[in-house]
């Protein structure tokens, strides 16, 4: 990333975050640290006080929008830079390892450059063996990758911790909004690892649920399930509300296109087609709805949203429902536009245009029409992600130039199984959702033809981890959950047997307790070998 760029954007936050000014503003979204709020109550309007903007004519730098989190911005990027250096470093200092392999004291050495440049240690087996036939600079690779994997998760669950406040000021606003539950469904794509955290400002909570799928084609019958599970604990236990609470339950598909080039760095599951990427996901929306009316009758409370983002930029293009909660493709609030309309207005202006800019795609005609506005609810929600992702889109400018130099797939590894929901980040993981290989092959298959152009041509392997959570409440979980990572590395080495006899596929096995931030237990690592 452009470190220079992720510099001048912490020391623009910090030269604007040292001074309080009530006479401007900024919304109070969901992604707006809840120590921003301490001290100071919110305004009815859902904005809270926020610094001056500086002269920009003078410095030389680009004006900031009036509705962007600055201070989260800040933060984010120092995120980004060390999760993805980590990543980023481990092929320098393996080819400097590489050199020193025929020296006399080469483990010793090897091993002090790895801490000092990497921080972690390599498996003593393959230095000391290294002078029998080389180094095993796949196996190095992978178990390198697999180290800073960890750290990140570690490094990730450390700072959610760190926003409890912030996650139970989201869930509020979720309650507020008429929303019990957000189940998000996006496409399994590594260019939107990073949505929930990046893109969306959405906290990881207990209020959403968030699984990828190729093409954001979401198993309906699983989710069907989780809806009967929701519902029956708000039966049972009145959590988070009861079965009288005017609530619904939203359900969320988020597809994705790219502006420079879109008939190459599209989605790939619909071979870069913008506009089967929309309909497959509004298809799978409604049998969603249709098949919980069908069995519990009267739609059963469930609202249905759809949003496109742009991977190059990170904005999103989202998809405004009507009163009977229908979607259209031609009915929508496309953010970059919006963010370049609002960039010169300030903070009060911005924020209203925010919500005429809603009102006025509510009242598309053509294909695009709909029957009226959403109710307020909806329309609380859509102010929020909109304003929120505004401070994405300016973060994007301000470290990349407004647009990703890596525009197509970039990612570190595969993560099979259960999603890593710690690691968010775009770029880091693709990921295949799998209980069985039979039934995710070909989401497996994708990843496969992805790191065949990304490592496998330069010899370098496909890391592959393999992760699954378990209800440690649930006796014997843990050890099903084990034994579902070997049966599924076992059918990956056999369905891709020659990329494994090669050294160009290696897996890591680990596992979890599903409560959120929980330690990641590893089980197995290189070639087998226990922890």
């Amino acid at each position: 990333m452009n470190t220079r760029n992720a510099y001048a954007l912490r020391v623009r936050a910090a030269a604007l975050g040292g001074q309080q000014h009530a006479t401007r503003g900024v919304p109070f979204g969901l992604g707006t640290p809840a120590a921003v709020m301490q001290g100071r109550p919110a305004p009815a309007s859902g904005f809270v006080a926020a610094v001056d903007q500086v002269d920009c004519a003078d410095t030389g730098i680009v004006r900031p929008h009036p509705l962007a989190d600055r201070a989260t911005n800040a933060r984010l990027a120092r995120c980004e830079e060390s999760v993805k250096g980590r990543f980023d470093a481990i092929v320098p200092t393996l080819k400097a390892l590489s050199g020193l392999q025929h020296e006399q004291d080469f483990a010793e050495r090897a091993q002090a450059m790895i801490e000092e440049r990497l921080g972690h240690r390599l498996p003593d087996n393959i230095l000391n063996d290294a002078w029998v036939a080389g180094l095993d600079l796949k196996a190095l690779y992978a178990h390198c990758v697999f180290a800073a994997v960890t750290a990140a998760a570690a490094q990730f669950s450390q700072d959610l911790k760190n926003q409890i406040e912030l996650v139970q000021d989201t869930n509020n606003f979720f309650l507020d909004c008429g929303f019990h539950a957000v189940d998000i469904s996006p496409c399994a794509d590594g260019r939107l690892k990073g949505l929930m955290r990046y893109i969306l400002r959405l906290p990881l909570t207990s209020f959403t649920r968030r699984k990828a799928y190729a093409g954001a084609l979401f198993d309906v019958e699983t989710d069907v399930r989780h809806w009967g599970e929701t519902e029956l604990r708000r039966f049972r236990e009145g959590v988070p509300t009861t079965p009288e609470a005017s609530t619904r339950y939203l359900k969320v598909a988020i597809y994705h296109y790219s502006t420079s080039a879109p008939r190459q760095e599209g989605c790939a599951a619909h071979g870069s087609d913008d506009n089967k990427a929309i309909e497959a996901a509004l298809e799978r929306l409604y049998q969603f709805r249709n098949a919980i009316e069908n069995a519990y009758c009267c739609g059963a409370s469930t609202d249905l949203l759809l949003i496109g983002v742009d991977t190059d930029t990170d904005a999103i293009k989202l998809h405004v429902p009507d009163a009977n909660g229908n979607l259209s493709a031609h009915r929508f609030v496309d953010n970059a536009s919006l963010f370049t309309e609002t960039l010169h207005l300030s903070a009060d202006q911005a924020h209203l245009a925010v919500h005429e800019a809603l009102r006025k795609a509510s009242q598309t005609g053509g294909w695009g029409q709909g029957q009226g506005e959403p109710h307020d609810g909806m329309r609380r929600l859509i102010v929020n992600l909109l304003i929120n992702n505004l401070s994405q889109i300016e973060y994007v400018r301000d470290l990349h130039g407004g647009r990703y130099a890596d525009i197509g797939h970039a990612e570190r590894y595969i993560n099979v199984g259960d999603d890593l929901k710690e690691m968010q980040m775009r770029n880091v993981a693709y990921y295949a959702h799998l209980h069985t290989l039979e039934e995710g092959v070909a989401d497996m298959d994708v990843g496969i033809k992805i790191f065949s152009g990304l490592n496998v041509k330069h010899g370098l392997p496909a890391p592959v981890a393999i992760h699954y959570r378990y209800d440690a409440r649930v006796p014997g979980a843990r050890e099903r959950a084990t034994a579902k990572a070997r049966r599924v590395r076992d059918a990956l080495h056999a369905r891709y047997a020659e990329l494994h006899a090669q050294g160009l596929l290696v897996c890591h096995l680990s596992v979890q307790d599903l409560p959120t931030g929980s330690p990641i237990e590893t089980i197995e690592t290189l070639n087998g070998m226990k922890t």
